[in-house]
């Protein structure tokens, strides 16, 4: 079996209102399919990514620059393949992470092709550790009033969602605690809260969100102080504020991931493969965190990322969106599992366990 050729589909998704975050907005949905061919008539596909504004030079690297230097090889040998695509990372005038993001789009096709000759799904190639995972969804985006967002909670609720992570860092401290203990109030005792600010508070403003709001009820609070010193900000926010503190969806290598968990500034790392290299990467990241005793998330991507937190035993939670601000999830995969008490069922399936909806495909595609 050997590589013929590699297919990239580009999509996007309008939403119908404006997304914001502490310092940052999306007004549509984005991703691209990559399909890997084999000659033997073997396909392994997956869909990654959410870059509206660069996910056209991805798909050209994908085609121009990493196609040639796997073309040929066994698809079943991904660590050759992962090793193969590296060069055109070398070059230092050029923008690092748009490589690294193609080489996770293949890693994550070359994963599913795997997992379908082999009969497995990629939890089980992998040893699989659990069948079903807690999905909690990313919300709690600005511009919403309180009774707006106390319903947007009640929608996670109905959706049978077991927790929300609400955008905080937009606003001062005391005003973004107002809006976590409203969210709270109205979700109940038995939903779980994570909090992220995506960089936007100093340190003196994340603990005092924190002891304004309760660390008590704040599973991890993630990304909380701006990026100019972040490993000893979020350091210092653990110590001080006494909360969990997750990162790692920023970084897109193990060197910088490695420097968060080895110097104390996470408790949760929540890599993520589609923006770091590819499920590959993740598993490397995956066994360093285990060694220092660090719990393993993944930033959104649940098509791919339900599989790997699965597959090792200090998984955390999947995300997603409502619906409204990730349609892809809920609109493209046209098997995707239930979600009961909270709980989202692994696909069972070879591969990634999905199908992909292709009239959805052909009225999104952004490369007619």
């Amino acid at each position: 079996m050997k590589i013929k050729h590699i297919e990239v589909i580009p999509i996007v998704v309008p939403l119908a209102e404006t997304f914001r975050g502490s310092k940052y907005s999306m007004s549509e949905r984005a991703t691209l399919i990559t399909r890997v061919f084999t000659d033997d008539g073997a396909v392994g596909e997956a869909y990654n990514g959410d870059e509206p504004d660069t996910q056209h030079e991805i798909a050209r690297i994908i085609l121009d620059e990493l196609q040639p230097l796997i073309m040929g090889r066994d698809p079943l040998m991904v660590e050759q393949c992962w090793e193969a695509m590296l060069p055109p990372t070398y070059d230092i005038l050029r923008n690092r992470k748009l490589v690294v993001m193609a080489i996770a789009a293949v890693d994550s096709a070359l994963w599913d092709l795997v997992g379908k000759v082999a009969g497995l799904s990629v939890s089980e190639l992998w040893g699989g550790y659990r069948r079903e995972l807690p999905i909690m969804a990313i919300g709690g985006y600005y511009g919403k009033t309180d009774t707006q967002l106390a319903a947007e909670m009640q929608d996670y609720r109905d959706m049978g969602l077991c927790g929300c992570k609400l955008k905080i860092g937009g606003l001062s401290p005391a005003e973004d605690a107002h809006r976590f203990k409203v969210a709270q109030a109205a979700a109940g005792d038995d939903f779980v809260f994570t909090v992220d600010a995506n960089q936007g508070y100093s340190v003196a403003e994340a603990v005092e969100f924190v002891r304004l709001a309760g660390a008590e009820y704040i599973r991890w609070f993630e990304e909380p102080v701006r990026w100019y010193n972040d490993a000893r900000g979020m350091r210092d926010v653990r110590f001080m504020a006494g909360v969990p503190v997750a990162a790692g969806q920023s970084e897109f290598n193990r060197k910088g991931v490695g420097e968060l968990i080895s110097s104390g500034a996470i408790d949760v790392c929540n890599y993520d493969a589609s923006w770091g290299g590819g499920p590959t990467e993740w598993r490397r990241v995956a066994g360093m965190a285990q060694v220092y005793g660090v719990e393993m998330g993944h930033h959104e991507e649940a098509q791919i990322a339900a599989h790997m937190l699965a597959s090792v035993p200090h998984g955390t939670y999947v995300e997603v969106f409502h619906p409204t601000r990730d349609p892809l999830f809920w609109d493209l995969i046209a098997n995707r599992p239930p979600i009961v008490n909270g709980m989202y069922t692994v696909p069972s399936e070879p591969g990634w366990g999905l199908e992909l909806d292709w009239d959805y495909v052909e009225h999104h595609r952004d490369d007619k």
